[in-house]
């Protein structure tokens, strides 16, 4: 008998600069993106890491990850299908995905995307700014110099 997958919910999805792992499986979260702050466009990030956690649910699904420009019809960069395998509903299933040399041109918010076989889960803001360094301050340094 084969038995019903439960959907599961999706516990977080995080944007950052870098994830690294320790040898006990915990996730360090490196550079934590909520906007980006920068003196002129465009502006390339070498690596941007996308981080989720699934929890509550049981079978094998397939994730989507996705940044939509501030149109929010046009894709800026698109992830793979990666799978989601949960095999009780005790367990827990994480993802870092990886995005290679993105590239933002328009300032403006742009929208973070997650779905989950094809149903959206979560969509939320990533504001990207233009700022004017005040007089006698440093220049703001360039993505992944942290």
């Amino acid at each position: 008998m084969t038995q019903t997958p439960i959907q599961p919910d999706l516990q977080s999805a995080i944007l950052c600069d870098d994830v690294r792992q320790e040898r006990n499986g915990k996730f360090i979260l490196i550079g934590l993106f909520d906007a980006i702050m920068i003196p002129q466009l465009p502006v390339r990030y070498p690596r941007l890491f996308m981080v989720t956690r699934w929890c509550s649910g049981e079978g094998e699904f397939f994730q989507r990850s996705r940044i939509l420009k501030p149109d929010m019809s046009s894709t800026l960069v698109e992830g793979q299908k990666i799978p989601v395998r949960l095999p009780s509903p005790e367990a827990t299933a994480t993802n870092v995905e990886v995005f290679l040399n993105v590239e933002f041109h328009d300032a403006g918010t742009h929208w973070v995307e997650i779905s989950l076989d094809n149903d959206l889960k979560i969509r939320y803001p990533l504001r990207v700014s233009i700022v004017q360094n005040p007089p006698g301050q440093g220049g703001i340094p360039p993505p992944g110099m942290f």
